[in-house]
């Protein structure tokens, strides 16, 4: 737990004591036998199980944790979440009719960004394929290329500017 409990309760004679995590601590300096008595947390508590409950415990949170994990590196999402206030399921289907103006306007610009990197230096087209293309972080580029995240921010921001630019006149 990563704060003191607010209650401990120990199995005395069948029957579970409530105590102050205080003295439980007192009560395990003084008595060996409490080193080997197993504990769960159950809202903000720690409660005396047997090794059957205990290791029961630990495996479903250790599966909990590793399904999360899967779920968190595969991108999954539970659509059991997504309800509006009244508790139906909102609909996720998209639309998937095609914009064809839309498509053919970003073709366009696709080839005017493309004409417009051929424009560019040999580092300042390194720069933007580390960063769009790559997908690297500007710290991994200024690593790569022996410079701060700030220099590469600055280049970055310069290197846009020149693309916007020379965009707006091929236009």
């Amino acid at each position: 737990m990563k704060y003191a409990p607010r209650k401990v309760y120990i199995k005395e004679n069948n029957v579970y004591v409530e105590l102050s995590y205080k003295d439980f601590c007192r009560r395990r300096e003084s008595d060996q036998s409490y080193m080997d008595k197993l504990f769960i947390p159950v809202q903000g508590c720690l409660l005396e199980v047997v090794r059957e409950q205990y290791a029961d415990f630990y495996r479903d949170k250790e599966r909990w944790r590793y399904l999360k994990k899967l779920d968190t590196n595969h991108k999954l999402l539970s659509l059991e979440g997504f309800t509006d206030s009244e508790g139906n399921v909102l609909d996720f289907i998209v639309d998937e009719a095609v914009d064809v103006a839309e498509t053919v306007v970003r073709a366009v610009m696709v080839d005017r960004l493309k004409a417009a990197m051929s424009l560019l230096s040999g580092n300042e087209q390194a720069l933007i394929n580390a960063i769009f293309f790559e997908e690297l972080s500007e710290r991994e580029v200024g690593l790569r290329l022996g410079v701060t995240q700030s220099v590469v921010n600055k280049r970055k921001a310069k290197i846009l500017a020149k693309l916007r630019k020379i965009m707006e006149n091929k236009i």
